[in-house]
């Protein structure tokens, strides 16, 4: 009984219901721990990119490949998708901002782990959401300047941030793998991106736990928004694949999880970092949601 009990509260997903949870009831605590939500991602970012090694970028002309396709999934078709509807649902600039943060934002690191989990092609993953990370630093900087508001920092600001937060920790990453350091990360990294990305959806969650209490109108569209772009999304995808057949259906897997799930915890940091607490309100939803379809895509299996 007591095996069983740890295991439930050593699940991702319990920790990150909890995480919720907990920033509904002790936000309180949020506002004074917000400055270390930068250093949360950035401790996850670095410990999670050891998983990626040099070797897998080999044969490049098909890393390239895969890069393309995750930028065309993540950058073009969620994004086009999410701006779209976050035009008419979000006329605040803070919330319409953080759900651009959203939009243009890699795939989240979950999406790893998941991929073995429902059985998709791991390897694909693995680069696709490299891939996706690297084009972030460049492409987001441009997207804030098409909608600069009340946004302070300069594109060069803007990229310096998230050079730190994605290629900086990859960088450093490869330290991890030295030979002395090594097993105790990889028996560590589960548990250290895990509790990382519960204490920022905590901080998100408590900054706006009035958002939740209220039920607002802001609420009710993150949760149409959210809905859309991972159910709505997913099944059209899997519609569409199933019916013209351009990928195996391991990759059809992987292919529909780099599609559909972004990372709360960089969406959260970053929306939190650049353009206040009303803009991780999307993402603080989408924390919860992206569990919910999780959970569902494991039950299909």
């Amino acid at each position: 009984m007591l095996r069983f009990i740890q295991r439930i509260v050593r699940n991702r997903n319990t920790i990150l219901v909890l995480a919720v949870v907990a920033g509904m009831v002790g936000g309180a605590w949020a506002e004074p721990l917000e400055e270390y939500t930068i250093w949360a991602l950035a401790l996850v970012m670095l410990v999670s990119t050891t998983g990626i090694s040099v070797k897998s970028l080999v044969p490049f002309k098909k890393t390239l490949k895969t890069f393309g396709v995750a930028i065309f999934f993540n950058y073009v078709v969620f994004s086009s998708l999410a701006i779209f509807c976050a035009w008419f649902l979000f006329p605040d600039y803070a919330y319409f901002m953080g759900v651009v943060v959203i939009a243009f934002s890699p795939p989240g690191i979950a999406v790893i782990p998941f991929s073995n989990i429902l059985h998709g092609n791991s390897s694909y993953t693995i680069l696709a959401t490299l891939g996706s990370y690297l084009a972030a630093v460049l492409i987001l900087p441009w997207i804030f300047d098409l909608f600069p508001g009340n946004l302070q920092l300069s594109r060069v600001e803007s990229f310096l941030f998230l050079f730190k937060i994605n290629i900086l920790t990859l960088l450093l990453s490869r330290v991890l793998l030295l030979k002395k350091i090594r097993p105790f990360v990889e028996k560590s990294r589960g548990r250290i991106t895990d509790l990382g990305f519960a204490f920022i959806i905590f901080v998100a969650v408590g900054l706006n736990r009035h958002v939740f209490f209220e039920f607002s109108d802001v609420l009710i569209r993150s949760i149409v928004l959210i809905a859309l772009l991972t159910f709505g999304l997913g099944g059209i995808y899997t519609w569409l694949n199933r019916k013209f057949r351009w990928v195996d259906r391991k990759t059809e897997t992987s292919q529909k999880l780099l599609l559909t799930i972004k990372s709360s915890g960089f969406t959260a940091t970053t929306s939190l970092a650049l353009f206040g607490k009303e803009a991780a309100v999307p993402s603080a939803v989408m924390a919860v949601m992206v569990l919910v379809y999780l959970i569902y895509l494991g039950l299909k299996k």
